[in-house]
């Protein structure tokens, strides 16, 4: 598997938690920050997979 290919996924999972982000911070504050610690996670593994 081409290491794009995993660098494509984990930046569309990136994108997808954000998303959840974006739709609980007004109503689950708990929930979206971790929510924001897995984006960050998912990121920086998508960073890391390149180097």
């Amino acid at each position: 598997m081409p290491k794009e290919v995993v660098v494509i996924g984990l930046l569309a999972l990136a994108g997808f938690l954000g998303g959840g982000v974006y739709a609980t911070w007004k109503t689950a504050k708990f929930l979206a920050v971790v929510l924001l610690v897995l984006t960050v996670v998912a990121v920086g593994g998508a960073v890391l997979w390149l180097i």
